[in-house]
Formats: C-alpha cells, structure tokens, sequence
C-alpha cells in the first residue's frame, strides 16, 4: 500500500497514478472484513460492520468522479440507483460523478446474498453512513487547506467553499492513506430537510442501456473467442445413467469436446446450435432407470402432514394471563402448491478458466461470493482463485438456476481452458430442474368471545425448506451432486430468527392475549425446493388475512374494522386504511359477481408495512376471475426513489396474482410434468389489471425493504374478494377456474 510522499508533487503524482482515489490500492477483501477478527467493536450502522474500511466502499478519482463499490446486486429492483442517490445525497456531488460497482468479488465489500428485502436497511445505510464520514474527512481536510473553520464551509458538487470566497474541490485534495481508515459510524446523515437526491424521482441507471438495447443482461454478452456449451439433465431427480454413447456427439459439425463427469454430461462447440444439436444427440443415447417415490402434485398436501419432521419450532408461544371462556371456536386449513420462479428469460453464465488457473465467472447470481465459495470446492479450487463477477439477468427474486448455470460453465471451462464458455439452459431444464417455492399446509384455529374478540390465536404450519443457496457448500449445486465423486447435499435448516424462513410472517402482527405458532420443518424434500421471491411469507400471510376475514364475516364485522381492533401499530392501521380509501371502501356498492377483499402485513415484521385491496369479477359459468381495480399502499420508511418504491410493490402484486390465480408445480410419482409455458402458464399481459400504488413517506425513519411486501396481502386480498362476490371460501391455491367451478358447485 503507498503513503503519501511529501515531496512529491501533486502533479507528478497524477501523473505516476492517473488517478486520485481514497486510498491509492484497495486491500483485499479478506484484510477489510471483520471475517477472521474478534467481533468486540462497536457496531456500525448495516453493512459497514462488517466491512469497516471506508476504502472498500467510495473512491475519490482524480477525474473528478467518485467510485461507489457495493456488494449487493441489481435484480431488476433498483437498488443500484437508490443507493448511489444515498451516495450523491452524502457526499454533496451531483449523480452523475458516480460511478458504482457491484457484485464484483474481487473489488467489492462482501454483502452476501441480495435477498429478504435487506439491500435498502443494510447496504444504502452503509452507503450513507460512509458517505456522510468521508465528506466530514473531506472538509478537515480543507478546514487545513483553506485554514477556515469547518463550520464555515459548504459543499456544492464537490466544491467546497468558504464564506470568504476560498474554495478547494474533493479532486484537489491529495488524501494519499488519511481514508484508509475505519468507519466510525458517528457523523450523523443529514437532516432530511437538506435533501436534494433522497426523495425524489431519479431515471434508473440501467434503464437507458435497455431501452436502446445495449448489451446489458448476461444473456446478450459475447466476450471475444466465446464457445459455447449445453447440457444433458437425467429425465428425473433420482435417475440413475446406465451407458451413455459420446462417440456420434463428438464428431458433429463444430463439437469441441465432450465432457463427461459421472452423471454430469455436457458438450462445448463453436456454435449455439451445434452444442444444442450435439447435446440432443447425447441424451438420445443415454439410458437411463428412473424410480417412482414423489407423492404427486395432489398428494403432496398429505404427504406434508404424515411426512416427519426433523424439526419442530416451537415459534411463538405466548399464554393468555386471562381465564376467560371462548364461546365460540372456528379453524381453518390453507394449502400452497409449489411454485417456480418462472423466470422468461432461462439461466446463463460464462466462464472462462485461464492459463494461470484463475477461474472468472460471469453471473446473475443473487449470491456472487457464496457461489464463488461453493464452485471453488466443487473444482478443489483455492477460493481466492475464483473471481465471480454480477450481470444482470433474467428477474427471479430468489435462488433460481442462476447459480447452477455458473457451476455448470465453470465445470465446462475448467475441462476447456483458455476460453470464455457460455452455457444456458432450455427451457424445459430450466422449469424442470430449478428449485421451487415450497408447498405449505397452514392450519389456524382462533379461540374467542361472543363479540368476536379473539382471546387465543393458534396458528401450526408444515413446510419444506425455504433456502438451499449455496452458501458456500458445494452439494447445494445441482451439478455436484452428479459428479463422478458427488457432493452430498447439506441438511437445511429453517435458518434465522422467527419470523425468517418457513415462517416468515407466521408471527401475525395483530395483538392477541394467547398466540402461539407451531413450525413442523420438513427437510425430506420430494422436489428440489429453494428461497423464492418471500419464501414462507406469502402462504402465511395468506392464511392469515384469509383467516381474519373468515372471523370477520363470521360476527358480521366490517374486515377492515375488524383488524383495526387488533392493530396497535399506528403505521399498520395508516396504511389498512389509506388502501381501503384507495378502493373507496366505505362507498362501495355490492352488485352480483363482484366483490372486494383486503390483506394487510408488514413484511417480516421488520420491513415495509403494505396494505393490498382488489375488487373481482367471477363468472359463475366459467369460474374465470377477472381483477377490475388493484390498489395498494405502503409504508417502507424513508423513501429514496418513490418509483423505485412503486414498481417493486407493483410487480410483487402482479406477480402474487400470477402465483394466486395460475401457479402450480405439477409432478408424478416419477417427474416434473411442467416443461414448458402451457404445462405452467403464468398471468398473460392482457390479464393484468392497472395497478395504483400511494407511498407514505417516514423521513428520517431507518430505509425500510419493500421488494417482497406485496406478495402475501395480494394472495389473501383477492381471496377475500373472490369470498366477497362468490359467498365460497377457497383455502387452496391456486384459485384456478376448475376449482372455482368446484367450490361453487359444492356450494
């Protein structure tokens, strides 16, 4: 690492350097973690305590340009912009000066995993807090200078001036090693009143590259010397490969080579459609023998209830003080098929294996460092050796096969060195083989009075595992299990405090005298199962809010008034009411085949508050349901970019009305029967209604994660809507026309 010289000119140092930074080297990430330190320091505000060195996250460049370093990724989320206005906000320099990297292992702050609504409350508060002390060190720095109290000074772009008329710029500044230092999380951010950036509307940064059709997405990217490589899946998970002929595949038209590791086959070729051809050709030869053992689609229900447990948690367990009688008891079952993620576009990586045995991947992966970790054990890599670097790709929200795609090229280039190989998958792989949502039973029972006030709440939930990532295990990799000498996959666990994984938003937020929540953890998994977009929240919130509803009409009570008994929360009860008056609640006019229904959460019971009211159309002779008016609110802290806000909650209520209406994971006693986009159709553009979405901003209240807060009150609002217009309560997803053709007839 250099330190600053004092008789070396500022000059001629730009000119030894080119440039002007914080520091004049980044450490390694190892040396700016707190990984292998004691964890004794004072905490600091999100991500920065855990990589503490304001070095490892802003750079100031002698090009008058300031580099923002993140370890978070851009889903399709925004997050990228938000945090870079946090950045532009702090430092006091105007948006376009930033340039930002993420997701980038071998120049990044290690973040983990961008997932569960943490990019906002974790990383843009280190970018703020480190952004706020780096200004505070820039203007010592010119108090010296300018021989001018701090005080008496301002900033405008980087320019800071004095009410003298002295001025000196972040760019004049020679830092050398005085930011190579830790964060001490004590320079408070501004006031919101001083806002400039924080609050308003900002054009995405990724957004004009797309809309010209630059290459952007990991899909389009085409490095120079590109092969390319496809791969052949056993027909079913647990299929076993009896003999397999390579000899036809490797002497078709621009075949490079066959590459077979166990039951892991796959051929790398010039073109795009030779590794397709010879990859098809591959799978005709093998034979294989396939086992009957999944319970179906249809018995998986059961098959979750008898199955045993290697884990039951006991969630929440809160004893009523009070020996008051329940005159009455009412209980309701609520059932979530599997789901995919259904991403359009299906996974992609390159990799590319040098000649000095480094190993560079190129990913959508939401996990960049723990895949990274994970392949490198999988090859038998030193992990510093393995160097992944995040693209944009095809949206999921969740662990899809993102991660498998970056397995697959790095076994491919590291049996095919020298060049960049692209694999990705085909459809039919890509639905067949990623790892679902999983399938849940919620069983809820409510103990109350003769007015309908709940004294005992009662709520047992059965579920798969909700997260099979990487991690940094390599048996968490499809592929690895498949090699010549395969990984095991790790036992999963329900990991995190209450209210995290299978269930997540199990704990409802309403207050009740007795509430007790049961978690029966299922790790016996008959399908592959992983995090998708809220993992156990969106199940839970649906047989909650079902279930309110349920309790409401059952004592005649108004839903909304209903919840409002029970909700202390005053920014719960805010947005209830602010999405009820959105669909005008109150003046609403009951008429035959339609209906209204809300749901209501905050997500977690830590992130954004959100509110979701629909009104339907059924049509009783085709069971179809029709969404007339969407209408959502939320409540997600201080707001950064409201659009940014608007769209997330947006496309989680669509995407909740796809899963609600549509999706289901249909499988045999052998395999996965959805292959395609008729086998698992999702909501189609002309099915989707308009959407209205009202923010209640909180500035100067912590940033609040808001990508997954929709999904569940969306699933029970238009459950309650569709019992509002039908007089019949659907508990079992999805709410398909056959099945609404069922229950009305049972009716």
């Amino acid at each position: 690492m250099m330190n600053p010289v004092n008789d070396l000119s500022r000059r001629s140092l730009l000119k030894t350097l080119g440039f002007l930074s914080l520091s004049f080297g980044i450490p390694l990430q190892s040396e700016l973690s707190l990984a292998d330190a004691p964890n004794t320091k004072t905490p600091l505000p999100g991500d920065l305590n855990s990589t503490r060195f304001l070095s490892a996250w802003l750079k100031i460049n002698a090009d008058q340009t300031v580099t923002l370093l993140v370890g978070k990724v851009e889903l399709g989320q925004g997050v990228l912009t938000a945090v870079t206005q946090v950045c532009a906000e702090e430092l006091d320099v105007d948006l376009s000066r930033i340039k930002i990297i993420s997701g980038d292992t071998a120049l990044v702050p290690n973040e983990g995993v961008t997932a569960g609504s943490f990019s906002m409350p974790y990383c843009a508060t280190a970018v703020q807090y480190a952004s706020a002390e780096v200004r505070a060190i820039l203007l010592a720095l010119a108090s010296e200078r300018l021989k001018v109290g701090v005080e008496g000074l301002s900033v405008q772009d980087g320019l800071i001036k004095s009410a003298t008329g002295l001025s000196v710029s972040y760019w004049d500044l020679v830092l050398g090693a005085s930011l190579e230092r830790e964060a001490t999380g004590a320079v408070k951010p501004k006031d919101p009143s001083q806002y400039k950036y924080i609050g308003r509307n900002v054009v995405r940064l990724d957004f004009p590259k797309k809309m010209t059709g630059q290459e952007i997405f990991i899909q389009e990217l085409r490095p120079k010397g590109m092969v390319y490589a496809h791969i052949v899946r056993p027909p079913s998970y647990m299929s076993e490969l009896l003999s397999i002929d390579e000899r036809v595949a490797q002497s078709m038209p621009g075949v490079l080579k066959v590459v077979r590791n166990g039951r892991f086959i796959g051929v790398i070729a010039k073109r795009e459609q030779q590794a397709l051809a010879a990859a098809q050709e591959l799978s005709k030869s093998a034979k294989w023998t396939e086992h009957t053992e999944l319970p179906t689609h249809e018995g998986i229900f059961d098959w979750l209830q008898r199955t045993k447990p290697n884990k039951i948690i006991a969630t929440k367990q809160q004893v009523r003080a009070s020996t008051e009688l329940a005159s009455k008891v009412i209980e309701a079952t609520y059932y979530r098929p599997f789901h995919m993620h259904a991403s359009i576009g299906t996974s992609c990586a390159i990799a590319t294996y040098s000649a000095s045995e480094e190993l560079l991947i190129q990913t959508h992966s939401q996990s960049v460092f723990e895949t990274g970790l994970a392949i490198a054990k999988m090859l038998g890599l030193d992990p510093s050796k393995v160097r992944c670097q995040h693209q944009q790709g095809a949206g999921c929200y969740g662990h899809n096969m993102a991660d498998d795609a970056a397995a697959d090229a790095a076994l491919l280039a590291y049996a095919y060195p020298g060049v960049p190989v692209r694999l990705q998958y085909t459809r039919q792989q890509e639905h067949q083989w990623e790892p679902y949502g999983s399938a849940m039973v919620i069983k809820t029972k409510a103990a109350l009075d003769d007015k309908g006030q709940i004294l005992d709440w009662d709520l047992q939930l059965w579920s798969n595992p909700h997260g099979t990532r990487p991690s940094g295990e390599a048996g968490n990799l499809l592929s690895a299990r498949y090699l010549q000498k395969p990984f095991e996959l790790p036992l999963p666990i329900n990991a995190g405090p209450p209210n995290y994984a299978a269930d997540r938003n199990a704990i409802a937020l309403y207050d009740f005298p007795g509430h007790q929540v049961l978690t029966h953890f299922i790790t016996d998994m008959p399908v592959r199962v992983s995090s998708t977009r809220g993992l156990g929240a969106y199940a839970n919130i649906f047989a909650i809010e079902s279930f309110m509803d349920e309790l409401a009409h059952a004592f005649r009570i108004d839903p909304v008034q209903y919840r409002m008994r029970f909700l202390k929360d005053a920014r719960a009860r805010d947005v209830i009411q602010k999405a009820a008056s959105m669909l005008g609640w109150n003046s609403y006019v009951k008429s035959p085949g339609k209906g209204r229904g809300i749901g209501f959460a905050k997500y977690k019971n830590i992130a954004s508050y959100c509110a979701v009211a629909l009104e339907v159309e059924v049509n009783e002779r085709t069971g179809r349901i029709r969404v007339t008016k969407a209408v959502a609110s939320a409540d997600a802290g201080q707001i950064v970019n409201p659009d940014g806000v608007r769209n997330q909650i947006e496309g989680g209520l669509i995407q909740s009305l796809s899963w609600t209406l549509k999706e289901e994971v249909k499988f045999d006693q052998t395999r996965v029967l959805a292959e395609d986009w008729t086998s698992y159709p999702i909501l189609t553009f002309s099915e989707i209604p308009h959407v209205d979405v009202e923010l209640i901003d909180r500035p100067g209240m912590p940033f609040l994660g808001c990508g997954e807060a929709s999904q569940g009150p969306t699933g029970a609002a238009l459950a309650n809507a569709v019992f509002d217009a039908t007089g019949v309560r659907f508990r079992r997803l999805p709410l398909t026309p056959d099945r609404v053709l069922e229950g009305l007839k049972k009716a």
